[in-house]
């Protein structure tokens, strides 16, 4: 192995973001360490690239101490439950990786002289009262809600985050990324494509909360690792919204999956939950301009690729 390769680790490595990042850091020639615990990470995600010696898996709970024999380039912190699913079923593991993890992955790159990457999320803009939401607006979250558990701890790592780089001259970076699928996503977890997809596989009508107006942006998988890695490769400190600003309301997803799949079982209407945002639309301005990044994928050919990843699964 090249000693001159970087190096990088991939906290939460083994979840459906983190092993296409991890995928994308060894093609471009870095040796990784993905570091996960499984809690919603499945190692069957990077197991295809354990035959690659610039890959290691380490098991791991970043809440504990994290210690890294040799050499770290940069530390990319991915690690955290964030389906819709976890926030009622793990709410103190969620807001512990937010906190404590997010502290022990910066302690990590203070002492291994790392740059570092947060991976932050949309769900810090809350029910956005502005439209597009740009990185600027401080956001409207319900802090005692039971999405509070996951926004807050990423508005908290946010903050740390930033202690860090100021008071350590930590070189960080903040990515906030908007609602995005592809292959790997868990068919139980609770967003609204892999609903929708699996709903649809099963024959089973598709469930809708409310009457289906709000609007959600969703990126495809690729788009988003490309943004990462771009990202992590500038000089940008600042937070940059990473996202497609293609607004689509959740009744035309549901629309697109049914006709993709082939599906007839059509659709039902449940109550909407609590704190469900009505609009999220990422203004992708600072990413335009500083990473020369926007989204490339339309809605119906990431719908259509990870309809057939699905159906791959189901047949194996």
């Amino acid at each position: 192995m090249a000693s001159g390769r970087r190096r990088a680790l991939v906290t939460g490595g083994a979840g459906f973001i983190g092993s296409h990042l991890c995928e994308r850091l060894v093609r471009e020639g870095y040796r990784v360490l993905c570091m996960d615990n499984l809690r919603t990470g499945s190692f069957e995600n990077v197991a295809h690239l354990t035959a690659e010696p610039a890959f290691e898996y380490v098991d791991h709970d970043v809440t504990t101490y994290i210690r890294i024999a040799g050499e770290l380039d940069e530390v990319y912190h991915l690690a955290s439950p964030a389906s819709p699913a976890d926030f009622e079923r793990i709410p103190i593991p969620i807001l512990k990786v937010g906190a404590i993890g997010t502290y022990n992955a910066l302690g990590l790159a203070l002492a291994k002289g790392s740059r570092f990457l947060l991976a932050s999320t949309s769900e810090v803009y809350g029910d956005p009262l502005v439209h597009p939401q740009r990185e600027d607006y401080w956001g409207n979250v319900n802090p005692i809600g039971v999405r509070g558990v996951y926004d807050e701890a990423k508005r908290y790592a946010e903050s740390i985050t930033m202690a860090y780089h100021r008071h350590h001259r930590i070189d960080t970076r903040i990515v906030r990324i908007f609602n995005t699928y592809g292959p790997r996503m868990r068919p139980d977890d609770g967003r609204m494509v892999p609903n929708f997809i699996r709903q649809a596989l099963a024959g089973e009508p598709l469930t809708i909360y409310g009457e289906g107006d709000q609007t959600r942006s969703i990126q495809y998988v690729d788009d988003l690792i490309e943004g990462i890695f771009r990202l992590m490769q500038s000089a940008e400190t600042r937070p940059v919204n990473v996202g497609n600003p293609s607004e689509h309301t959740v009744r035309e997803v549901a629309g697109m999956v049914l006709e993709l799949s082939g599906s007839k079982s059509g659709a039902v209407h449940l109550p909407l939950p609590v704190d469900d945002p009505k609009q999220r639309c990422p203004d992708i301005s600072r990413a335009r301009e500083v990473l020369g990044w926007e989204p490339k994928v339309a809605a119906r050919e990431g719908l259509e690729r990870t309809l057939r990843w699905y159906r791959s699964r189901s047949r194996s």
